[in-house]
């Protein structure tokens, strides 16, 4: 299985997969944009099998670029894991205290963002396409974390995942505006006059929320592989029938 492991500490491991055209369907792992769905549970399958996990265990939810966020039970086992009818809906975040449950997201050129506290056993996984991000979902998740989980900012540990790079991420105005009006993204955009358009950090725009949320920001690392430049990374923005990679979170 072709994955770039992210995470493995005493308790917590967290990775992601990655394309490969040796692989069914390039190792694509996404029910949602598939030829094949049991290619896609056979990819999810050999995955589980590497982990020395199940698939049984794995959850995964029904990505619809919102704000929304789910706090993951020993009830949700499962959840998507074989079939979109009964992924957890209407949620790109992710988290659980549960041990040996699998959260999973996916992308193709989004930010996925891991997100572990050992000291209270809490686990998490966000996808922050941009609009994810104007709509500040991994800010949202963080603060609810410290505040309503009383997590400790200090022990929180956040890893952003390969994403489509500032190189690539070129914009027109209007997705520039929305950027812009968090008011803390101009560090993390520029003007091309040649091509008339705007390129973003989207996976610094993420960092920074994160530390506007608490979190030191030597508590935060990045991957700057770029999904599209990446010959292991699928990317939407290069082909639009792009496959999926699959972030993945859990603790023993």
């Amino acid at each position: 299985m072709n994955i770039k492991q992210y995470i493995h500490t005493a308790s917590v491991v967290a990775g992601i997969t990655l394309k490969d055209a040796a692989q069914r369907e390039a190792n694509n792992m996404a029910l949602h944009v598939c030829e094949d769905e049991a290619a896609i549970l056979h990819n999810r399958q050999q995955l589980a099998a590497s982990l020395t996990s199940s698939l049984a265990q794995f959850v995964c939810a029904q990505q619809t670029h919102s704000s929304n966020f789910y706090k993951v039970e020993r009830k949700d086992v499962g959840a998507g894991a074989m079939t979109m009818d009964d992924a957890i809906v209407d949620t790109d975040g992710l988290y659980t205290f549960e041990k040996d449950v699998v959260l999973c997201s996916f992308s193709a050129d989004c930010v996925p963002v891991f997100l572990y506290d050992e000291t209270r056993g809490m686990v998490g996984a966000i996808h922050s396409g941009w609009q994810g991000t104007v709509k500040e979902i991994t800010k949202k998740m963080v603060e609810h974390l410290l505040h309503h989980e009383k997590l400790n900012a200090q022990n929180v540990h956040i890893h952003i995942g390969m994403a489509l790079s500032q190189q690539r991420f070129e914009v027109d105005r209007d997705v520039y505006d929305k950027f812009a009006a968090l008011g803390y993204a101009d560090d993390f955009m520029y003007f091309n006059e040649s091509t008339n358009k705007y390129h973003i950090d989207n996976q610094r725009t993420v960092k920074q929320q994160c530390i506007i949320a608490g979190i030191p920001a030597e508590n935060i690392t990045i991957d700057d592989t770029c999904t599209f430049n990446s010959a292991e990374g699928f990317s939407y923005r290069q082909d639009r029938q792009a496959g999926r990679h699959l972030s993945y979170i859990y603790r023993q």
